[in-house]
Protein backbone atom coordinates (compact mmCIF):
# COMPACT_ATOMS: atom_id res chain seq x y z
CA UNK A 1 0.00 0.00 0.00
CA UNK A 2 0.99 3.57 -0.23
CA UNK A 3 1.97 5.41 3.28
CA UNK A 4 3.66 8.87 4.14
CA UNK A 5 6.37 8.14 6.57
CA UNK A 6 8.50 10.18 8.66
CA UNK A 7 11.90 8.79 9.65
CA UNK A 8 13.61 12.21 10.84
CA UNK A 9 12.38 14.18 13.64
CA UNK A 10 14.74 17.15 13.21
CA UNK A 11 13.71 17.57 9.23
CA UNK A 12 9.84 18.22 10.37
CA UNK A 13 7.22 17.64 7.52
CA UNK A 14 10.00 18.06 4.74
CA UNK A 15 11.27 15.06 5.83
CA UNK A 16 7.94 13.29 5.23
CA UNK A 17 8.29 10.67 1.99
CA UNK A 18 5.43 8.62 0.15
CA UNK A 19 6.56 5.08 0.09
CA UNK A 20 5.15 1.65 -0.04
CA UNK A 21 4.14 -0.29 3.01
CA UNK A 22 2.73 -3.73 3.69
CA UNK A 23 -0.73 -3.49 4.28
CA UNK A 24 -1.74 -3.95 8.18
CA UNK A 25 -3.25 -6.87 9.44
CA UNK A 26 -5.98 -7.37 12.57
CA UNK A 27 -4.65 -8.16 15.42
CA UNK A 28 -7.28 -8.56 18.41
CA UNK A 29 -9.57 -5.85 19.23
CA UNK A 30 -8.25 -4.60 15.91
CA UNK A 31 -10.27 -3.93 12.64
CA UNK A 32 -8.47 -2.83 9.66
CA UNK A 33 -9.82 0.23 7.74
CA UNK A 34 -9.66 1.20 3.97
CA UNK A 35 -9.36 4.29 4.54
CA UNK A 36 -10.96 7.18 2.07
CA UNK A 37 -9.51 10.30 3.68
CA UNK A 38 -7.29 10.97 6.69
CA UNK A 39 -6.71 14.24 8.44
CA UNK A 40 -3.49 15.53 9.88
CA UNK A 41 -2.30 17.42 12.84
CA UNK A 42 1.26 19.39 12.30
CA UNK A 43 1.93 19.45 16.08
CA UNK A 44 2.19 15.25 15.42
CA UNK A 45 5.86 16.04 14.59
CA UNK A 46 6.33 17.52 18.15
CA UNK A 47 4.78 14.40 20.18
CA UNK A 48 6.97 11.85 21.55
CA UNK A 49 4.46 9.31 20.27
CA UNK A 50 5.11 10.09 16.38
CA UNK A 51 8.74 8.68 17.14
CA UNK A 52 8.66 6.13 19.79
CA UNK A 53 6.08 3.32 21.39
CA UNK A 54 4.95 2.92 25.50
CA UNK A 55 8.22 1.77 26.04
CA UNK A 56 10.05 4.25 24.94
CA UNK A 57 11.81 2.64 21.66
CA UNK A 58 12.68 4.18 18.47
CA UNK A 59 9.02 3.41 16.15
CA UNK A 60 10.53 5.14 12.40
CA UNK A 61 9.56 4.64 10.12
CA UNK A 62 6.31 5.84 11.48
CA UNK A 63 3.06 6.60 9.86
CA UNK A 64 1.78 9.97 11.12
CA UNK A 65 -2.14 11.29 11.10
CA UNK A 66 -4.79 9.69 13.72
CA UNK A 67 -8.24 11.17 11.92
CA UNK A 68 -9.80 8.53 9.06
CA UNK A 69 -12.48 8.00 7.35
CA UNK A 70 -13.13 4.71 5.43
CA UNK A 71 -14.51 1.24 5.14
CA UNK A 72 -13.97 -2.02 7.06
CA UNK A 73 -12.38 -4.55 5.28
CA UNK A 74 -10.96 -6.68 7.97
CA UNK A 75 -12.38 -7.56 11.59
CA UNK A 76 -9.86 -8.72 14.55
CA UNK A 77 -10.81 -11.47 16.89
CA UNK A 78 -12.83 -9.40 19.69
CA UNK A 79 -14.25 -6.78 17.77
CA UNK A 80 -17.84 -6.21 18.52
CA UNK A 81 -20.04 -3.30 16.89
CA UNK A 82 -19.06 -2.99 13.49
CA UNK A 83 -18.61 -5.40 10.28
CA UNK A 84 -16.91 -5.87 7.13
CA UNK A 85 -18.06 -3.07 4.62
CA UNK A 86 -19.48 -0.70 7.02
CA UNK A 87 -18.54 3.13 6.67
CA UNK A 88 -16.93 4.57 9.57
CA UNK A 89 -14.22 7.76 10.90
CA UNK A 90 -12.67 8.03 13.96
CA UNK A 91 -9.16 8.76 15.81
CA UNK A 92 -6.84 5.82 15.81
CA UNK A 93 -3.98 5.73 18.80
CA UNK A 94 -1.43 8.13 19.50
CA UNK A 95 1.78 5.35 19.52
CA UNK A 96 0.75 3.29 16.20
CA UNK A 97 1.21 4.31 12.40
CA UNK A 98 -1.61 6.41 11.47
CA UNK A 99 -3.91 7.26 8.51
CA UNK A 100 -1.79 8.96 6.23
CA UNK A 101 -1.85 5.72 3.86
CA UNK A 102 -4.01 3.29 2.26
CA UNK A 103 -4.95 1.11 5.21
CA UNK A 104 -4.65 1.20 8.95
CA UNK A 105 -4.93 -1.24 11.70
CA UNK A 106 -7.20 0.37 14.46
CA UNK A 107 -8.87 -0.61 17.81
CA UNK A 108 -12.34 -0.93 16.87
CA UNK A 109 -13.17 0.90 20.34
CA UNK A 110 -12.32 3.94 18.48
CA UNK A 111 -14.31 3.81 15.62
CA UNK A 112 -18.14 4.96 15.27
CA UNK A 113 -20.71 4.45 12.50
CA UNK A 114 -20.33 7.03 9.45
CA UNK A 115 -23.41 8.08 8.24
CA UNK A 116 -24.30 7.45 4.40
CA UNK A 117 -24.48 11.51 3.61
CA UNK A 118 -21.74 12.35 5.34
CA UNK A 119 -18.86 12.70 3.15
CA UNK A 120 -15.31 10.59 4.13
CA UNK A 121 -13.62 14.35 3.73
CA UNK A 122 -16.17 15.73 6.21
CA UNK A 123 -15.93 12.64 8.40
CA UNK A 124 -12.27 12.71 8.51
CA UNK A 125 -12.44 16.60 9.66
CA UNK A 126 -14.04 15.85 12.51
CA UNK A 127 -12.21 13.22 15.48
CA UNK A 128 -9.13 15.02 16.83
CA UNK A 129 -11.35 18.72 16.77
CA UNK A 130 -14.95 17.69 17.77
CA UNK A 131 -13.63 15.78 20.47
CA UNK A 132 -11.12 18.22 21.67
CA UNK A 133 -13.48 20.68 21.66
CA UNK A 134 -16.51 18.70 23.26
CA UNK A 135 -14.23 17.37 25.85
CA UNK A 136 -12.85 20.44 26.89
CA UNK A 137 -16.36 22.09 27.19
CA UNK A 138 -18.24 19.97 28.47
CA UNK A 139 -15.99 17.13 30.33
CA UNK A 140 -13.27 19.32 31.58
CA UNK A 141 -14.92 22.50 31.42
CA UNK A 142 -18.33 21.81 32.46
CA UNK A 143 -19.88 24.26 30.33
CA UNK A 144 -23.61 25.50 31.02
CA UNK A 145 -25.56 27.52 29.32
CA UNK A 146 -25.45 31.12 30.22
CA UNK A 147 -21.92 31.27 30.87
CA UNK A 148 -19.37 33.28 28.81
CA UNK A 149 -16.58 31.45 26.63
CA UNK A 150 -13.39 33.02 25.73
CA UNK A 151 -12.30 30.66 22.55
CA UNK A 152 -8.42 31.62 21.39
CA UNK A 153 -7.71 30.29 17.53
CA UNK A 154 -11.56 30.98 16.62
CA UNK A 155 -11.15 30.25 12.76
CA UNK A 156 -9.23 27.25 13.56
CA UNK A 157 -10.07 23.93 13.07
CA UNK A 158 -10.60 23.28 17.24
CA UNK A 159 -11.32 26.75 17.85
CA UNK A 160 -14.36 26.77 15.23
CA UNK A 161 -15.93 23.61 16.82
CA UNK A 162 -15.70 25.21 20.19
CA UNK A 163 -17.47 28.49 19.17
CA UNK A 164 -20.17 26.40 17.31
CA UNK A 165 -20.53 23.57 20.02
CA UNK A 166 -20.37 26.41 23.07
CA UNK A 167 -22.94 28.64 21.12
CA UNK A 168 -25.40 25.72 20.86
CA UNK A 169 -25.30 25.29 24.52
CA UNK A 170 -26.58 28.06 25.22
CA UNK A 171 -23.00 30.04 26.09
CA UNK A 172 -22.07 33.52 25.08
CA UNK A 173 -18.54 33.06 22.69
CA UNK A 174 -15.97 35.57 22.09
CA UNK A 175 -13.11 34.62 19.41
CA UNK A 176 -10.07 35.74 19.10
CA UNK A 177 -7.48 35.48 16.28
CA UNK A 178 -6.00 37.41 13.99
CA UNK A 179 -7.85 40.57 11.67
CA UNK A 180 -8.28 38.24 8.90
CA UNK A 181 -10.19 35.75 10.95
CA UNK A 182 -12.90 37.94 11.72
CA UNK A 183 -15.43 37.55 9.71
CA UNK A 184 -15.16 33.74 9.94
CA UNK A 185 -15.13 33.57 13.78
CA UNK A 186 -18.36 35.79 13.84
CA UNK A 187 -20.04 33.37 10.69
CA UNK A 188 -18.78 30.56 13.28
CA UNK A 189 -21.49 32.30 16.10
CA UNK A 190 -19.05 34.34 18.51
CA UNK A 191 -20.69 37.51 19.52
CA UNK A 192 -17.72 39.44 19.75
CA UNK A 193 -14.26 39.37 18.00
CA UNK A 194 -10.82 40.31 19.36
CA UNK A 195 -7.63 41.05 17.34
CA UNK A 196 -4.75 39.88 19.40
CA UNK A 197 -2.77 41.88 17.24
CA UNK A 198 -4.38 44.76 17.96
CA UNK A 199 -7.34 44.73 20.29
CA UNK A 200 -7.08 44.75 24.17
CA UNK A 201 -8.03 41.28 25.03
CA UNK A 202 -8.15 42.83 29.35
CA UNK A 203 -11.45 44.47 27.92
CA UNK A 204 -13.38 41.03 27.49
CA UNK A 205 -13.41 41.72 31.08
CA UNK A 206 -14.45 38.49 33.28
CA UNK A 207 -15.49 35.27 31.85
CA UNK A 208 -16.33 31.69 33.03
CA UNK A 209 -14.25 29.80 30.65
CA UNK A 210 -11.36 30.08 28.58
CA UNK A 211 -10.33 27.70 25.73
CA UNK A 212 -6.56 27.49 25.15
CA UNK A 213 -4.76 26.42 22.30
CA UNK A 214 -1.79 29.05 22.25
CA UNK A 215 -0.70 28.98 25.15
CA UNK A 216 2.34 31.37 26.72
CA UNK A 217 1.84 35.27 27.25
CA UNK A 218 -1.70 34.77 26.01
CA UNK A 219 -2.64 32.25 28.07
CA UNK A 220 -1.01 33.67 31.16
CA UNK A 221 -3.36 36.97 30.39
CA UNK A 222 -6.16 35.49 29.85
CA UNK A 223 -6.22 33.17 33.58
CA UNK A 224 -6.85 36.20 34.44
CA UNK A 225 -9.83 37.33 33.02
CA UNK A 226 -11.71 34.25 34.68
CA UNK A 227 -13.84 34.67 37.11
CA UNK A 228 -14.29 32.86 40.37
CA UNK A 229 -15.39 29.30 40.35
CA UNK A 230 -13.99 29.64 36.45
CA UNK A 231 -12.08 27.19 34.23
CA UNK A 232 -8.88 27.40 32.25
CA UNK A 233 -9.04 24.52 29.67
CA UNK A 234 -5.73 24.28 27.68
CA UNK A 235 -4.63 21.58 25.32
CA UNK A 236 -0.87 22.91 24.43
CA UNK A 237 0.51 21.30 27.44
CA UNK A 238 0.31 22.21 31.34
CA UNK A 239 -0.73 25.55 32.09
CA UNK A 240 1.68 27.84 32.68
CA UNK A 241 -0.64 29.97 34.45
CA UNK A 242 -3.80 29.32 37.19
CA UNK A 243 -6.96 31.54 37.88
CA UNK A 244 -6.76 32.97 41.07
CA UNK A 245 -10.21 31.33 42.15
CA UNK A 246 -10.64 28.48 39.73
CA UNK A 247 -9.23 25.55 37.48
CA UNK A 248 -6.57 24.98 35.19
CA UNK A 249 -6.75 22.20 33.32
CA UNK A 250 -4.74 20.56 30.42
CA UNK A 251 -5.83 17.39 28.75
CA UNK A 252 -5.03 15.14 25.83
CA UNK A 253 -8.10 14.16 23.33
CA UNK A 254 -9.46 10.82 23.91
CA UNK A 255 -11.30 8.67 21.14
CA UNK A 256 -15.16 7.95 21.94
CA UNK A 257 -17.71 6.10 19.93
CA UNK A 258 -20.35 7.93 21.92
CA UNK A 259 -19.39 11.29 21.40
CA UNK A 260 -18.76 10.78 17.83
CA UNK A 261 -21.78 10.32 17.02
CA UNK A 262 -23.05 13.52 18.57
CA UNK A 263 -20.64 15.17 16.76
CA UNK A 264 -21.37 13.46 13.25
CA UNK A 265 -25.36 13.87 13.84
CA UNK A 266 -24.58 17.56 14.69
CA UNK A 267 -23.10 18.21 11.27
CA UNK A 268 -26.17 15.87 9.42
CA UNK A 269 -28.56 18.13 10.85
CA UNK A 270 -26.66 21.69 10.37
CA UNK A 271 -25.69 22.48 14.11
CA UNK A 272 -22.26 21.99 13.48
CA UNK A 273 -19.75 22.93 10.32
CA UNK A 274 -16.21 21.83 9.50
CA UNK A 275 -13.73 24.04 8.89
CA UNK A 276 -11.40 22.50 6.26
CA UNK A 277 -9.22 24.88 4.37
CA UNK A 278 -7.35 22.17 1.57
CA UNK A 279 -8.09 18.80 0.19
CA UNK A 280 -5.42 16.76 -1.89
CA UNK A 281 -4.91 13.27 -2.83
CA UNK A 282 -1.77 10.96 -1.09
CA UNK A 283 0.42 11.67 -4.19
CA UNK A 284 0.34 15.33 -3.59
CA UNK A 285 0.02 15.07 0.39
CA UNK A 286 4.22 15.82 1.16
CA UNK A 287 3.60 19.16 -1.30
CA UNK A 288 0.14 19.92 0.30
CA UNK A 289 1.81 20.21 4.11
CA UNK A 290 4.25 22.53 3.01
CA UNK A 291 2.20 25.01 1.33
CA UNK A 292 4.14 28.11 0.25
CA UNK A 293 1.35 30.53 2.35
CA UNK A 294 -1.02 30.02 5.45
CA UNK A 295 -4.37 27.97 4.53
CA UNK A 296 -6.62 28.35 7.36
CA UNK A 297 -8.63 25.53 8.08
CA UNK A 298 -7.21 21.51 8.47
CA UNK A 299 -5.54 19.96 5.50
CA UNK A 300 -7.09 16.88 4.81
CA UNK A 301 -5.95 13.86 2.46
CA UNK A 302 -7.91 11.90 -0.06
CA UNK A 303 -6.58 8.86 0.45
CA UNK A 304 -8.76 7.46 -2.24
CA UNK A 305 -10.73 9.37 -4.94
Amino acid sequence: MKAIVVTDQAAGMVGMKLVERPEPQAAINDVVVHVHASGFVPTELAWPSTWTDRLDHDRTPSIPGHELAGLVTALGYGTTGLSVGQRVFGLADWYRDGTLAEYVAIEARNLAPLPGDVDFTVGASLPISGLTAWQGLFEHGRLQAGQSVLVHGAAGAVGSMVTQLAGEAGAYVIGTGRAADRQTVLDFGAKEFVDLDNDALEDVGEVDLVFDVIGSDIQKRSAGLIRAGGTLVTVVGPAEARPADGLAVDFVVESDRAQLSEIVQRVRDGRLRTNVGNVATLDDAVAAFNPAERISGQTIIRVRP
